[in-house]
């Protein structure tokens, strides 16, 4: 049975085997990773730095970095086994009203078509609802079919298709 777990540094083998399913470079929404964009993370170190990191940004009395914003990030895991990455953006600055949107995931390639996507979306909407959030943006590449069905699952309403400099998305609304 999947769960959302805080990151920690204990699941550090098994983040790194879901890391080399993905082609090199690969953009991993939700996963934070663009806060360690040169970080060894194989190192121990480096890792627990990176994990530490992922937590204060939720912490809204320390500031975060210029075009941040205060996010919530959770690993999806069964057992000690990381499955993927959801985070929520606990506000929207320009660039996440065009592209990213409040809550970002991925799945790692291996776990696909299982409907943890579709499931960790929905376990992270009441967190969104009590950080005092009435509807939430979920944005994803106008060719992931599946990501477009796991947010209209959740009640996503199609705003838009729009071409942003990160490509064709296609924007949703759900109200909490």
């Amino acid at each position: 049975m999947p769960e959302l777990i805080t990151p920690t540094g204990q699941l550090r083998s098994s983040w790194l085997a879901a890391r080399d399913e993905w082609p090199p470079g690969a953009h991993q929404d939700g996963t934070g990773l663009r806060l360690a964009p040169d970080a060894d993370l194989a190192s121990p170190q480096s890792f627990s730095a990176w994990v530490e990191q992922l937590k204060q940004q939720s912490d809204k009395s320390v500031a975060v970095g210029e075009g941040r914003v205060h996010a919530t990030h959770w690993w999806i895991v069964e057992g000690d086994s990381y499955l993927g990455a959801i985070d929520l953006r606990h506000y929207l600055n320009a660039l996440l009203l065009d592209v990213g949107g409040h809550i970002g995931y991925s799945i790692r390639p291996s776990a696909r078509r299982r409907g943890l996507a579709t499931w960790a979306l929905g376990a992270v909407l009441p967190e969104a609802r009590a950080l005092g959030l009435d509807r939430v943006l979920v944005t994803c590449d106008d060719d992931n079919v599946g990501s477009a069905r796991s947010i209209e699952r959740n009640g996503g309403v199609l705003e838009d298709v729009r071409t942003t400099d990160a490509g064709v998305k296609r924007r949703y609304w759900i109200t909490l």
